[in-house]
């Protein structure tokens, strides 16, 4: 059974949506590593080669195939060798068709931070990442044979990412990964421990890695969901999305309804409207009938449901979490505020960054509200607010598009 076939099954058997983008980690606690394993790999075959202390985790990882997506974020181009031959000129589709080519010669580059095996130093070396391996200079940036020296392969080795590894491996950053040969099983000394000094650089090498090792494999478990996709599209009956486009302004105030063309009397139509709702609001809850705007039980803890809400976790925690779970623009939670115990706070990705938003109460007229744009925009619980950003970016740096997921097995 390969890594797509498990994860078809765990999400049928978890009830969760199939949108492509699940994956099967092999967690390995004791070391601090994990990675994904590519759709096509035998999970019999990966289990064999796992200490009794690992294990499988079944969770989202949006990021597995975004570099066919957006190659320009996933190869910088003082990362890239052929780009700085070629003075940056290789538009980034091509460049990925370069590194599927077999035949072509691309290299990924740059200083890192090498742990020297057997013992705890780390060394800031030039290394260089190619199809035959990845190697380091002996002298400087050269890049002679003479030079050259073979710190892993490629063929019977995987790479990892290193869950904290200043706490593990005393790392100068905590962008670590790890190339581990598939004999290794529980031991550190075979292990090679690299370290990037920020997390773009750090991604890069991860995927230039998948790449050389498996090409054009990769591009096929990228393209078979979608065009599994495509084929069941043709028998399913077409759903109607709904945007703000397909919404119009109506007047009911007589007896036939009409809509309203002038921009102007719509925008006065939906003020009178909202006035009105809101004294109506008001009127039931004198005469003690719950009111929307009125913060209740329900509302309170409604969004305590919700799989984009994550509790009281640590900021390292929702970093950790949209980590693993992909840096792609738009994937997000939502948190209880450690510093106020009134307020939330919404952790979201934009161009491999993580940012923090904190959501304070707000009053109006004796209601209270919830906002992350000092009252500019409000909100009477957490729900209308991420269906909110979900359409409309707002003040923040892009919409909500991904939430991180939890799945209890």
């Amino acid at each position: 059974m390969t890594a797509r076939d498990l994860c078809q099954l765990l999400v049928y058997k978890s009830h969760c949506v199939d949108d492509s983008s699940w994956s099967l980690v092999e967690y390995h606690p004791h070391l601090g590593l994990d990675r994904s394993l590519e759709d096509h790999e035998h999970v019999v075959h990966v289990q064999s080669t796992m200490a009794s202390e690992s294990k499988f985790v079944f969770r989202k990882n949006y990021a597995k195939y975004e570099f066919f997506k957006n190659p320009a974020n996933f190869f910088p181009e003082q990362i890239v060798a052929w780009c700085q031959e070629t003075n940056g000129s290789i538009p980034p589709s091509q460049l990925l068709q370069n590194f599927l080519n077999s035949s072509s010669c691309p290299e990924i580059q740059g200083f890192l931070h090498v742990k020297e095996l057997g013992r705890k130093s780390w060394k800031k070396q030039y290394v260089f990442l190619r199809r035959s391996g990845l190697y380091c200079s002996t002298k400087g940036n050269s890049k002679e044979p003479r030079h050259l020296q073979l710190l892993a392969d490629l063929e019977d080795s995987n790479i990892f990412s290193v869950i904290t590894s200043k706490k593990l491996y005393s790392a100068p950053t905590d962008f670590g990964f790890c190339i581990k040969p598939n004999k290794a099983r529980n031991e550190t000394k075979e292990l090679r421990l690299l370290c990037a000094e920020d997390e773009q650089s750090r991604t890069c090498w991860i995927t230039t890695f998948r790449l050389f090792k498996y090409g054009m494999l990769l591009y096929q478990n990228y393209k078979i969901p979608r065009q599994r996709k495509s084929l069941l599209s043709h028998f399913s009956t077409p759903v109607r999305s709904i945007s703000e486009n397909s919404l119009v302004a109506m007047d009911f105030s007589g007896r036939i309804g009409r809509v309203i063309d002038n921009p102007v009397e719509a925008q006065s139509a939906a003020m009178e409207e909202g006035h009105a709702w809101r004294k109506r609001s008001q009127r039931m809850n004198i005469l003690g009938s719950p009111s929307p705007l009125h913060p209740n039980a329900l509302n309170s803890v409604i969004h305590r449901t919700q799989p984009w809400f994550h509790g009281r976790i640590a900021r390292e925690d929702s970093h950790r979490m949209i980590i693993q779970q992909g840096l792609v623009d738009g994937i997000f939670l939502l948190r209880d505020s450690q510093s106020n115990p009134k307020a939330f706070v919404l952790t979201l990705c934009h161009h491999q960054k993580i940012k923090h938003f904190q959501i304070l109460p707000c009053e109006e007229d004796g209601q209270i509200f919830l906002s992350l744009d000092d009252g500019s925009t409000k909100f009477s619980d957490l729900i209308q607010l991420v269906e909110f950003y979900q359409l409309n970016r707002g003040v923040l740096p892009c919409k909500l598009k991904h939430h991180c997921t939890i799945v209890a097995l």
